[in-house]
């Protein structure tokens, strides 16, 4: 792995902390983590009334407010990343991710080690010169000019930016084809490091502020000025190493790997699988998800053939994996800013940066690849999935928390006998429950216990 990040400073533990977490209660998980470091009294008592209550923060937010939909927040365990433990908050509402998670990130942390490093630290912004009247005078001013416009959006409406480290670093002029008789459009695309904003807002401005400057030197007219979500000038990385597995366990993930590299309709689901482990720590720290989803799925189908974000292949005695597309996010600005389950998400991340953030993203969803694809070769989608989907179809057929221990055990014995499990059959099970508890009620006999005081 190229460029190795430095680990965060965190209180070391001699054993898996995690240990034993996902069989403790709600109170007992709570200082579970308050002894770990990742919460303190009051993040607890915020989670104990329930969150967000105030809708002033919503009408802040978005328009025409009518309520709070509400995920559940969790913690994945297990994960040990560039030699650091981590609690990873997940808001998200399917049955099998966190568990998932942090099931396989205990087994990897068994068995080998998850590392992560950056490539680049630039965003891009978009200059879109639709149609192009003197293309060698348009090159040639923007190869004389670009330095004096880097500095003067630095001066301008990047100040805070370079104030922090960052700012407007390149400008480069690209040529886009287009099937008509206007020839190709321009696209200027400005570079700049955004630091620990994900840059969206800050990147729009420089880029309208650089319209004027360039229409008045070229004699082009801009057409418009946005960022682009394909942001491959920023590339996060994530790697696992296994050892000591079994040889044709190896195999069959490389086998499984292959396939989303090489066929479209696979690596849609296989990169969906990914992004289960990355879409809700975005949600839970305020991110916004559907820029990092639109990225990462543009990096998947930049070589003209949409293919897995991920690989995986047997080195030797060792398994290894692979992560490797953009997740441009923050940990300033925005609902990261202004939502308190965002900062309380963030606090438990004990992330120093945007940069650490994505890099812990990136882990995240190539272990949850990892599952998915042992899952997939050995027991399938079925057993693994739905046995813990079981829950749901339990809540969904009215079981009560009385009920739910006889409908697991047995709606489990119908999965293991029939490979499937449904509501119908959920439903069914609970009627013959109840049938069977009341005719037990009529049979036993009265002891006079039963007389009110």
């Amino acid at each position: 792995m190229a460029e190795s990040l430095d680990p965060l400073s965190q209180v070391e533990f001699s054993a898996n902390p995690f240990e034993g977490f996902s069989k403790l209660s709600r109170l007992e998980r709570y200082q579970r983590l308050a002894e770990m470091g990742a919460l303190d009294q009051q993040d607890i008592h915020f989670l104990q009334s329930g969150g967000v209550k105030d809708f002033n923060l919503a009408e802040n937010l978005v328009e025409n407010v009518i309520g709070y939909f509400q995920l559940p927040l969790g913690v994945a365990t297990n994960f040990r990343i560039d030699g650091q433990d981590r609690v990873i908050p997940m808001a998200v509402e399917e049955t099998s991710i966190i568990a998932a998670a942090s099931k396989t990130a205990k087994w990897v942390r068994e068995n080998g080690e998850i590392t992560t490093a950056l490539e680049g630290r630039e965003i891009i912004g978009q200059i879109q010169l639709a149609r192009v009247a003197n293309w060698p005078h348009l090159q040639r001013v923007v190869e004389e000019c670009s330095a004096q416009w880097v500095m003067e959006a630095n001066q301008g409406v990047a100040q805070g930016l370079v104030q922090r480290g960052g700012g407007v670093r390149r400008i480069e002029l690209r040529s886009v084809p287009r099937e008509d008789e206007y020839g190709p459009m321009a696209v200027i695309h400005v570079y700049a490091d955004a630091c620990d904003a994900m840059g969206a807002n800050i990147i729009n401005q420089v880029c309208e502020f650089l319209k004027g400057p360039i229409e008045a030197v070229t004699g082009e007219k801009v057409t418009m000025c946005i960022l682009s979500n394909l942001v491959d000038s920023r590339i996060t990385r994530a790697q696992v190493v296994l050892r000591g597995l079994d040889l044709e366990l190896m195999e069959k993930i490389e086998e499984a790997s292959l396939f989303a590299e090489k066929d479209p309709y696979r690596a849609a689901t296989h990169n969906k699988g990914v992004l289960n482990g990355i879409d809700p720590i975005l949600i839970a720290t305020g991110n916004d998800w559907r820029a990092v989803e639109a990225g990462v799925h543009a990096f998947a189908a930049r070589e003209g053939r949409y293919k897995g974000v991920t690989r995986w292949w047997r080195q030797g005695a060792e398994l290894m994996g692979e992560f490797r597309a953009p997740l441009i996010l923050g940990v300033v600005g925005g609902v990261t800013r202004l939502h308190p389950a965002a900062q309380l998400s963030l606090k438990m991340l004990n992330v120093s940066g945007a940069e650490e953030l994505s890099r812990i993203c990136a882990a995240v969803g190539l272990v949850q690849n990892l599952g998915a694809l042992r899952a997939l070769t050995t027991v399938g989608i079925i057993e693994g999935h739905m046995k813990l989907h079981i829950r749901n179809l339990s809540l969904g057929a009215g079981a009560s928390e009385v009920e739910m221990p006889f409908m697991q055990r047995r709606l489990e014995e119908i999965l293991t006998l029939t490979r499937r499990v449904s509501l119908a059959q959920a439903i069914q099970v609970l009627t013959e429950l109840r049938s069977s508890r009341k005719s037990d009620s009529k049979e036993r006999p009265s002891t006079g216990a039963e007389t009110c005081n």
